[in-house]
Order: C-alpha cells, then sequence, then structure tokens
C-alpha cells in the first residue's frame, strides 16, 4: 500500500461513503438523446457515460447501464439526436431523466419542443443551442475482462446532422463558454458549469 494514497480493487468494493468512479473520471459531457420507437413514441434521456470518438467521420457514443428504451429505440429505427445540455436547460435536461413508462413523451414532460430533423427521422429539442443528428453505427454489450458479458451496452453514432445556435459562432468559431455547458460530476447530485474564467490556452509541442 502507498502512504498516503487510498488503494482499493473494484471487484472487492471501495470502502467509501460514495464510489468515486464517476466523480474521478469527470466532469463528464452530458449524453442528453432523444430516440423514438417505430411507432413515433418520443423518447429524451440524459446518460453520463457519453464522449466523442472520432473527427471523420465525427462519431459520438454513451453508455446505458440496462437496455433502456433509448437503446432500445436506437436499434430498431437506426437513429438518434443527441443535444448540448446547458444551464438554462438543467431543470428540464433533470427532468427528462425520471423513470417513466416507455409510452411517455419525455419532451412533453420536461416542456420541450420536439423539432424536426434535418436528415434522420427523430426530432430533437427545439431550445437546445446545439444538437447532432446521428445514425447508429455500432451497438456493443460490454464485457468484463474476463469475458463476462455485462447488462451495459455502448451505442456509436455517427453524426450526420449539426444544429449550432449562431449566437455561437465568433467569426466562425464555436465558442464553448458562451453556451454554458453543464457537466455531471461525482455524488449524487453534483454538476460543473464550463465559464469562460476557466479556460486557459496551451499549444502543443512543435
Amino acid at each position: 500500500m502507498r502512504d498516503g494514497f487510498h488503494f482499493y480493487e473494484p471487484h472487492q468494493g471501495h470502502g467509501l461513503p460514495h464510489d468515486p468512479f464517476n466523480a474521478i473520471v469527470g466532469p463528464r459531457p452530458i449524453g442528453w438523446v432523444s430516440s423514438q420507437d417505430r411507432d413515433g413514441h418520443l423518447n429524451l434521456a440524459p446518460y453520463s457515460f457519453f464522449n466523442a470518438f472520432n473527427y471523420t467521420p465525427p462519431i459520438v457514443g454513451f453508455s446505458s447501464i440496462g437496455y433502456k428504451d433509448s437503446v432500445r429505440n436506437i436499434a430498431a429505427t437506426g437513429e438518434f439526436c443527441w443535444h448540448l445540455a446547458t444551464r438554462p436547460l438543467a431543470e428540464q435536461m433533470n427532468a427528462s431523466c425520471a423513470s417513466v413508462a416507455p409510452e411517455v413523451d419525455e419532451f412533453a414532460l420536461a416542456s420541450l419542443t420536439p423539432r424536426a430533423s434535418q436528415v434522420v427521422g427523430v426530432p430533437h429539442v427545439a431550445e437546445a443551442r446545439v444538437a447532432f443528428e446521428c445514425r447508429l453505427s455500432q451497438l456493443i454489450q460490454l464485457h468484463s475482462a474476463a469475458g463476462e458479458s455485462l447488462e451495459t451496452w455502448l451505442v456509436l453514432g455517427e453524426v450526420v446532422g449539426v444544429h449550432i445556435d449562431q449566437s455561437l459562432l465568433h467569426d466562425g468559431v464555436y465558442q464553448t463558454a458562451e453556451a454554458h455547458p453543464i457537466l455531471r460530476g461525482g455524488g449524487p447530485a453534483d454538476y460543473f458549469e464550463v465559464s469562460a474564467e476557466q479556460n486557459f490556452k496551451m499549444y502543443r509541442p512543435g
């Protein structure tokens, strides 16, 4: 045991009041995902395991612990939309994570407006300042190092359409902080907001 460090093997438990894993790997972007089933029932849900994985073509992905409505819908239709969760929409984003029946429309539950997309059939959140239209590229059930199948699915999608509020573009350059994105932290209720005061620049070595 290294002096001054807490060490644990996850399969034996962390020995702390709250699992630190989610707090260490964070803050994390929020995968706020809209989907619909084959009958047109809409679903909107946030996922805290989300990120971007490729430039060309752009690919984003989120992980769902359990085969939830979002995964089921995307597997059936091959389409979804991602939305930037921002501070002004934080309460609506949180409302959309309620555990409700598949036929319940979380757009209505969170008082949000579904807007028809340009490329995919799934509508996106009209109030979101950034939205990606995506087509499913891979749906992967995760496995442990021992090869055990986990009840967790990784959804990867190619971004085929991008909506950006023009006020976030200054001379054609996207301004991250001006959107006030929120990120998921550790603990049962922790979030963080990106602000311009936190910005610093560091260029790669030539």
